[in-house]
């Protein structure tokens, strides 16, 4: 069964290139000193590749991430104090306590049943002493529950290569829960030509919106400079959803069982 993010790592971190990382480890930092966290060891749940760990390194942590995606962790980035493993954030236990647990870009928000949620409350809790920090983020319900539908189609161009994302979001509100499905088309900008989704099963947004593979869909195309990116949010006709959040750009926990992300 495919791991999460095995579809989109060759291009995740080109596709968050624009993410202010070292501001958010910053703020990490610094919440981190205000709790008095007495020492550096740091467990990290939902490490990808490695751009939160490795910068936490610089500063002179010791950070191990458990990853669910294989793939992930294979392309995880390498620093001095930054290792990384395969695991389940719920189930995954090392052989030592840590200082602190982080889980940062709402990794949380990804164990999409109460059970899994109490499981990594307690997995965070036999790697802490007594007292110790749990540091995440999540989704807000409220907020999700405000926004309009929309469908999210992010461009990334670069001299060597062209990446169009498509995110279509679809609202489960009497689980709390938003699918994401993902679309990725990647072509070679010089000479336009369109490679296959990485998506085993693509979504009904298929074929590749590339504007030189499907001039039929000019609606969800937007040009970009080179070596920069755009996102562009289309709302979906009335009715197409009861609500809806404006995804993230990660596949959703609950797809995971078709081809599920982190």
């Amino acid at each position: 069964m495919n791991q999460p993010f095995d579809a989109s790592t060759l291009y995740y971190d080109l596709l968050y290139q624009q993410k202010d990382s070292a501001a958010e480890v910053n703020y990490v930092d610094q919440l981190l000193r205000r709790h008095g966290i007495p020492g550096t060891s740091l467990l990290e749940f939902g490490s990808g590749t490695g751009r939160h760990g490795c910068l936490l390194a610089e500063r002179g942590y010791r950070v191990h991430g458990i990853e669910r995606s294989d793939a992930m962790v294979q392309a995880a980035q390498q620093a001095p104090g930054f290792t990384c493993q395969q695991g389940d954030i719920t189930t995954t236990r090392l052989s030592q306590p840590v200082d602190a647990v982080i889980s940062l870009f709402h990794v949380l928000s990804y164990q999409t049943s109460n059970a899994a949620v109490q499981a990594t409350f307690a997995n965070a809790a036999h790697h802490l002493p007594r007292g110790g920090l749990f540091l995440f983020d999540v989704w807000y319900s409220p907020a999700v529950a405000a926004q309009q539908p929309e469908v999210r189609i992010k461009r990334i161009s670069t001299p060597d290569l062209a990446i169009t994302r498509i995110a279509e979001p679809t609202i489960h509100p009497n689980d709390n829960r938003v699918d994401v499905h993902y679309t990725f088309s990647p072509s070679t900008p010089a000479a336009g030509s369109c490679t296959p989704s990485t998506k085993p099963t693509p979504c009904a947004t298929s074929p590749c919106r590339n504007s030189t593979c499907s001039p039929k869909r000019p609606d969800l195309i937007a040009s970009a400079p080179k070596n920069g990116s755009r996102e562009i949010r289309l709302r979906r006709p009335p009715g197409a959803y009861a609500w809806c959040c404006a995804s993230n750009e990660r596949f959703h926990p609950s797809q995971r069982a078709r081809d599920r992300r982190s």
